[in-house]
């Protein structure tokens, strides 16, 4: 795993970067292990003024990756969708969420879509689910788009000095405001 995220991390300074970063995007969406981030932060750092088409490439390719997870989950789940969340150690669990997970509307898709937790999980899981398309199309645009264009954001402005704070931490505060989020909601639906 470690070969494979130092080749990720070596793409950024190759003269097709934006390219690696489509394709590692577009598969992290549906199989691939390493997040496009790592791609990202030192295309970003490199080249601070491309930091939101970065960003904006990421996404895009991101949530048309997520339409070959979703068709993955809808159309072969038992022959390949089924094998990749076990090999990411989510079949029993995907199994046990499937019941609930249509109930849940958009929320499966935003929260795996900013936080820390395997996106191509959730892909899957909405095709394999009958997650309505439309739905599972605007939330992957609004979450992923919310996650590369805030790491774009706070790498334009602050520059290497916060690359730290997001590689180790942006997660975590991902987490946090969706938790936040939730209570809120949570709060207000019993008042």
């Amino acid at each position: 795993m470690k070969r494979l995220y130092n080749w990720t991390l070596s793409l950024a300074d190759h003269p097709y970067a934006m390219w690696a970063l489509v394709i590692v995007a577009f598969t992290e969406s549906s199989f691939f292990p390493i997040p496009p981030d790592l791609l990202m932060i030192p295309m970003i750092i490199a080249r601070p003024s491309k930091a939101f088409l970065i960003a904006g490439v990421a996404m895009a390719a991101s949530v048309i990756g997520g339409l070959m997870g979703y068709a993955i989950g809808a159309l072969a789940f038992e022959q390949i969708g089924r094998p990749i969340l076990e090999a990411l150690g989510k079949g029993d669990a995907a199994l046990e969420f499937n019941s609930r997970f249509n109930d849940m509307g958009f929320w499966p898709v935003l929260i795996a879509g900013m936080t820390p937790f395997p996106y191509k999980v959730i892909t899957i899981m909405s095709g394999w689910t009958g997650m309505p398309l439309g739905t599972f199309i605007v939330t992957s645009i609004i979450a992923r788009g919310a996650r590369f264009f805030i790491v774009a954001g706070l790498l334009w402005k602050f520059g290497d000095p916060i690359r730290n704070f997001i590689e180790k931490r942006l997660g975590l505060v991902f987490t946090a405001f969706i938790v936040v989020l939730l209570a809120g909601f949570a709060l207000v639906r019993f008042l």
